[in-house]
């Protein structure tokens, strides 16, 4: 076969083909001169080989010929070999000479975008057969291995460019070289991706490969170690910012931000140095390119790095405390990550605090970081289980950086409308953090400015911005959430004063003491929102809350004035005369009521007493409520014997008048009044007036039967008064009441009364106990009592059972008859009962863990099923016509409630004694009438 010239050269490998094209050159040339002297070859038309054992002088002399035919060739090669050769002799060779003011456009973009296509060639040419690899394929391996080794001197090219020029200029101008840190930048992140997947990428046959692996990391490792160093030599002009530099810049702290991502799991101190730099460059050239960074991408990943860290510090804390003896290489790891999460944490810190203008997106982040941080660490439900050392350790090495951080964000608005947020709904296992953030941020707004103050404690309702609730409302929410945390409880190191040992306190006390020392500083103008804050908490359904609020009013009652504590007691007051009826809010209203009164100086009493006399029936309602224990001597004795002159006459008054059931309810009023003076001034009562009361309770017991009471609503809420209040003067009762009060009691038991005539019957049985019973009654009384305490010790709901418990016990130990105590266990079951409660045995065996576990579950049901309500009601809501006002039903439709409802189980006693006995004769008769009444009726109500 005969070959042409040109079929011969394309037959050649490439690098005696680039041969014979310059010897080609060379012999033209000397063509067109043949007839001259003989010359040298000229320098461009040397070979590869022979350029790169030039020497430096000749390297400088003869680089405006040689650069560009290099360049040239360079551009139009389609050989890998041959492309690495000539960028390894331009950068080796050739570049110490370059004018550095001119690399850009001589070099770096001529070469660069070429190098960047070459390599991203190999890198898919890499991952294309690396899926073949194995180790029977030799001509696999040898085709990996060489792309490797080639990927490796293009990186170690690429860091010579970046040396010389950190080796030739102490001052950068990135537009000088704005080419060469986008590419290494490129080539660095394909690189550690590929490192970072090589286990999927050569499935599972790594180990072939791995020495060229870790080669290939070594090199983008100190090739961005050298970028590193170059960028930290850039200068920018501080006036300008908005130019080509700057956003060169931007672009290359967004790409190093990216590679952050790649490398965090991979190198953890390569990791860190990379985000040392990524903050200094941020804050070195703060003044250009604030405006121009993401903020939110930043903040975003820094805060994730710190979850990653946090959980791994956790992590090793938690295998520490399980396994039993302490391994040094655990805890040397413990150490260096929790050493991380402080690194991350201050990085975070002054990245917030030099660019918090422009951080309005990134403040839930923020947020969410705070509570995600808390809800891994002790004492919440969702911590993992950590020794107090490493808690400790952790708390004083990692922790205290988030506390400047709020600090940092306390004047910044688009932060507390985050944490304020109206809307704000968190999963059960944030709520706890978020309520321990609330109080962090209300131990440091004294010392903030009063505007700053304001935004936190005042409501937004506006237009534009996103409604938000005051701190203080914020904190009873919160706090009502942590249900679980409350019941457990969970407990939290405090400081009880400056120089004491920290000691462990409940959430309660926690948020208590917090919440009195912040009003105790409460600005006087905030006064207002403080005064509606509480009294809303007061009025909740949920008790702990409303407790909370009553602690925190009961404080500012002691640490204001008198008069303003007369000013609160006197606002009560009018809000508990102005409630329409039973509520839980009129509860509430009472309790606090009870509890001002006491902090009230004598003086401001008296005058209450002048504002609301107890000898107006009106007041009576108030009274009811306070404790004569608050007053003096002598004012509770004058008081007390008004109240029973009043409270007797009112009785007396309504014995003699129609008696009606609409009447009982301010019956009621006056029962509750003299029941408040028995128990908190009894001393108060000369002989007369208890024989006075004595007299009307033994009255108006006649009047009432067992039919009344499971029929009517208030005649229920009258025998729970009347109980305890004969209770009260059992010693001096007729026999004859007590035998009917327990009789009827025996009776009443059997329709299951309301809950609140229960406890009342056990108030009244459990005094029975220091009565000594005469012999010629006790057949009367003893069953009936025995019957009694049976079937209330029998009762399942939990609080009456202890409550019966307790009662028996007080009975039991105080009586003389002790035959009867036999006779009121009525079953193995009571027996038992009775037994573990006096013996403080029976409690379920449960671990620490166990009860964590429980109380957690507990508070999931309790919030999914909130949730469920709460959405149904809103459906519900919307699917309804809006009305104008609500409505209420009133005191005669309930009475027509009550009185079905009496007639429904007349009619089921009926059926039930039919099936005891045959039917008397007169029965259908009297049948036949009420089924003629009851047609009536019906036509009536139609």
């Amino acid at each position: 076969m005969v070959w042409t010239p040109a079929e011969r050269s394309q037959s050649l490998p490439g690098r005696w083909r680039f041969r014979l094209r310059l010897w080609r050159d060379c012999f033209e040339a000397e063509v067109g001169d043949s007839m001259s002297q003989e010359r040298a070859v000229p320098a461009s038309a040397v070979p590869l080989e022979e350029l790169s054992s030039w020497p430096e002088e000749l390297c400088r002399r003869e680089l405006p010929s040689v650069l560009p035919r290099l360049l040239s060739m360079y551009q139009h090669s389609d050989n890998w070999i041959e492309h690495i050769q000539i960028l390894k002799i331009i950068v080796e060779m050739f570049l110490p000479h370059m004018n550095h003011l001119t690399l850009e456009q001589t070099f770096f973009s001529q070469v660069l975008p070429k190098t960047v296509k070459l390599f991203d060639d190999m890198m898919y040419e890499l991952t294309s057969q690396a899926r073949e690899l194995s180790s029977q394929n030799l001509e696999i391996q040898t085709t990996l291995r060489n792309i490797l080794q080639t990927i490796v001197q293009v990186i170690g090219a690429l860091t010579g460019c970046v040396q010389h020029v950190c080796a030739t200029q102490e001052s950068i101008i990135l537009e000088n070289i704005h080419s060469l840190p986008s590419s290494v930048l490129h080539v660095i992140k394909s690189t550690f991706e590929h490192c970072k997947n090589s286990e999927s990428v050569y499935s599972g046959r790594l180990h072939i490969v791995s020495d060229l692996l870790q080669a290939l990391f070594k090199e983008a490792y100190s090739l961005q170690k050298q970028l590193m160093e170059l960028l930290g030599m850039v200068c920018m002009d501080p006036l300008v910012d908005e130019n080509d530099d700057v956003l060169n810049m931007v672009m290359v702290i967004h790409s190093l931000l990216d590679i952050c991502s790649v490398i965090s799991s991979m190198d953890h101190a390569f990791h860190a140095n990379t985000w040392k730099f990524i903050i200094k460059q941020s804050l070195k050239h703060q003044s250009v390119i604030k405006s121009q960074l993401k903020h939110n991408d930043i903040i975003t990943n820094l805060c994730e790095n710190i979850l990653v860290s946090f959980q791994s510090c956790l992590q090793f804390a938690e295998q520490m405390t399980q396994s039993d003896a302490q391994d040094n290489a655990d805890y040397r790891l413990f150490q260096k990550t929790l050493k991380l999460c402080r690194f991350f944490a201050n990085s975070l810190l002054h990245y917030t605090k030099e660019f918090l203008p422009f951080l309005s997106d990134s403040c839930c982040t923020l947020h969410q970081l705070y509570l995600q941080i808390h809800s891994k660490f002790p004492p919440s439900l969702y911590a993992a289980g950590i020794s107090e050392a490493q808690q400790e350790e952790i708390a004083g090495t990692f922790l205290v950086t988030l506390d400047p951080l709020v600090s940092q964000l306390l004047s910044f608005q688009p932060f507390v409308h985050v944490v304020l947020d109206s809307k704000l709904e968190l999963p059960c296992e944030l709520q706890f953090p978020q309520c321990l953030l609330l109080v962090v941020i209300m131990d440091k707004l004294p010392s903030q400015p009063q505007d700053v103050q304001t935004l936190w404690c005042t409501e937004s309702q506006g237009a534009g911005a996103p409604a938000r609730v005051s701190l203080l409302r914020a904190i009873f929410d919160s706090f009502e959430q942590c249900s679980g945390e409350l019941s457990l409880p969970v407990r939290l190191q405090a400081v009880q004063s400056e120089g004491q040992a920290r000691v462990a306190v409940t959430l309660y006390q926690h948020v208590c003491v917090h919440l009195c020392t912040f009003i105790a500083s409460f600005h006087p103008s905030l006064f207002p929102e403080l005064d509606a804050a509480l009294l809303a908490a007061v009025l909740r359904a949920n008790m702990i809350t409303s407790l909370l609020a009553m602690d925190a009013w009961c404080f500012l009652a002691r640490y204001g004035t008198a008069e303003l504590c007369a000013h609160h007691v006197t606002v009560v007051a009018h809000l508990i005369k102005s409630c329409p009826g039973e509520c839980y809010q009129l509860t509430n209203l009472s309790v606090l009521l009870r509890r001002l009164f006491f902090f009230m100086a004598p003086p401001q009493q008296m005058e209450f007493i002048q504002k609301f006399p107890p000898k107006e029936a009106e007041n009576l309602s108030l009274w009811q409520y306070i404790s004569f224990q608050a007053l003096p001597a002598e004012l509770r004795r004058e008081t007390a014997q008004e109240v029973c002159r009043v409270g007797a006459a009112q009785c007396r008054r309504w014995l003699s008048s129609g008696r009606t059931v609409a009447e009982l309810e301010s019956l009621n009023t006056v029962l509750s009044v003299l029941l408040a003076v028995c128990h908190s001034a009894r001393d108060a009562l000369d002989i007369g007036q208890e024989t006075a009361v004595v007299e009307a309770g033994c009255q108006l017991w006649a009047f009432l039967n067992t039919n009344l009471v499971t029929s009517q609503t208030c005649g229920q809420q009258t025998l729970s008064l009347l109980f305890p209040l004969l209770g009260f003067f059992v010693q001096t009762l007729d026999p004859e009441v007590i035998i009917q009060v327990v009789a009827l009691q025996a009776s009443l038991l059997k329709f299951e009364p309301p809950d609140h005539v229960r406890l009342a019957v056990l108030d009244f049985v459990s005094s029975l106990g220091q009565l000594v019973i005469s012999p010629d009654i006790q057949d009367k009384i003893l069953p009936n009592l025995s019957s009694v305490f049976a079937l209330l010790l029998a009762d399942r709901n939990w609080l009456l059972e202890q409550h019966a418990l307790e009662a028996f016990t007080q009975f039991a130990e105080g009586t003389n008859h002790e035959e009867i105590v036999p006779r009121c266990l009525s079953s193995e079951e009571t027996k038992n009962k009775v037994v573990s409660f006096l013996e403080k045995t029976g409690f379920v065996d449960e671990t620490a863990a166990a009860r964590v576990e429980r109380v957690k579950q507990e508070k999931g049901i309790f919030w999914e099923s909130l949730a469920k309500v709460t959405l149904e009601a809103a459906e519900w809501s919307c699917s309804q016509p809006s009305a104008k006002r609500a409505r209420v039903e009133c005191p005669v439709e309930e009475e027509y409630r009550a009185a079905l409802q009496a007639a429904t189980r007349a009619l089921e006693t009926v059926g039930v004694l039919l099936q005891r006995a045959p039917a008397p004769d007169w029965l259908p008769g009297h049948m036949a009438l009420l089924q003629d009444r009851l047609d009536v009726l019906k036509r009536r109500a139609l």
